[in-house]
């Protein structure tokens, strides 16, 4: 029997058949798990939420509303009322300038601008260093809490604010008070309250 010689053609159709199939794989795979991605960020947005505001008993989903910064980016703000009185307003915010890029948090306030809590929701920062950010990592966001960002200057300290840096992390504790000035400046604008 003669040996079969491989060619340029049969070597890129085999490389598309295999690329093809790769690629109804992975959209399979995402149309079997999209559901289930959806329910994980409603659960994660709902827990940052009773977080960051205090009890509310409003369907918070209705009493919500965006607001465009650029192009691309957002902030959400989500009001908490009893009965008719907001009683907190949480902000979904955002900050570019993370060690690894872009990062979202959730920050609560107070009617009068004082911060409630933080949540963070989404970050790619190095473990063991920027992730200590997050509540559960350090108590690094803890300083922010009861802290009324009129009065409280939301810098790192090496810059003259008031914020104490993650340690070897400077440039996460940096980013992470962008973002909430980000959310505190929008607060102010939107008058506090809805």
């Amino acid at each position: 029997m003669a040996k079969k010689e491989s060619t340029f053609t049969n070597m890129v159709l085999t490389l598309v058949i295999i690329t093809g199939l790769a690629g109804l794989s992975l959209a399979g795979v995402k149309e079997l798990t999209k559901d289930a991605i959806a329910k994980a960020e409603k659960d994660k947005l709902e827990s940052a939420l009773k977080v960051v505001l205090p009890p509310f008993d409003n369907d918070i989903s209705q009493d919500m509303k965006e607001v465009k910064i650029t192009d691309k980016d957002k902030l959400i703000f989500y009001y908490g009322k009893q009965g008719d009185e907001v009683v907190g307003t949480a902000v979904e915010t955002y900050t570019s300038m993370g060690f690894s890029g872009k990062f979202r948090i959730m920050v609560g306030f107070r009617p009068d601008g004082t911060i409630i809590n933080t949540s963070v929701l989404e970050h790619f920062e190095t473990p063991g260093l920027g992730d200590k950010m997050d509540a559960s990592k350090s108590p690094f966001p803890n300083q922010f809490v009861d802290k009324n960002p009129g009065t409280f200057n939301l810098k790192v300290t090496k810059d003259g604010g008031e914020v104490d840096a993650i340690t070897a992390a400077t440039i996460t504790s940096r980013a992470f008070s962008d973002a909430v000035q980000r959310a505190y400046d929008e607060f102010i604008k939107d008058g506090g309250t809805r």
